[in-house]
């Protein structure tokens, strides 16, 4: 059952990914400035005096999106083949390349979509953000075997 609901989670994850991919370059956009806007009320709140450029803060929020969703996705695959009962190195063989050819994949379909384009630098930072996923999971994984 356990290896079922992982899969299922990877499945999730990736139909979200697209579905965001799949936004017009203005929809993309206005979601970017609404999750600046929370950000930016947020810690105006806790820092009243704080200065913030919500122009340059709403792309890194743009990258950072990138950044988490393969994060996310990365932690999700090696969780499901480590719960299929696959070795270790061989589950982090195949989650990197499967998050590296869905990523490229991704910026494919993004060159089809209104506004939007293929950029080699999201691939750069999807790969990132998977590695730092798996490299968490191992490392949790570890600390929770001792």
């Amino acid at each position: 059952m356990h290896k079922k609901i992982s899969w299922a989670a990877v499945l999730i994850c990736m139909f979200l990914i697209f579905n965001l991919s799949s936004q017009t370059a203005k929809q993309s956009n206005e979601l970017s400035k609404f999750v600046t806007r929370v950000i930016v009320n947020t810690v105006n709140m806790v820092f009243p005096k704080a200065d913030f450029n919500a122009g340059s803060l709403n792309n890194i929020i743009r990258k950072n999106a990138h950044f988490f969703a393969y994060f996310a996705l990365g932690v999700l695959i090696i969780n499901a083949f480590m719960k299929s009962g696959m070795s270790v190195c061989r589950s982090i063989a195949l989650t990197l390349l499967i998050c590296i050819i869905y990523a490229v994949s991704d910026e494919f379909h993004q060159m089809f979509v209104s506004g939007r384009g293929a950029q080699v630098t999201d691939v750069l930072i999807d790969s990132v953000g998977t590695s730092v996923g798996i490299g968490g999971y191992m490392f949790i994984r570890r600390v929770i075997k001792k």
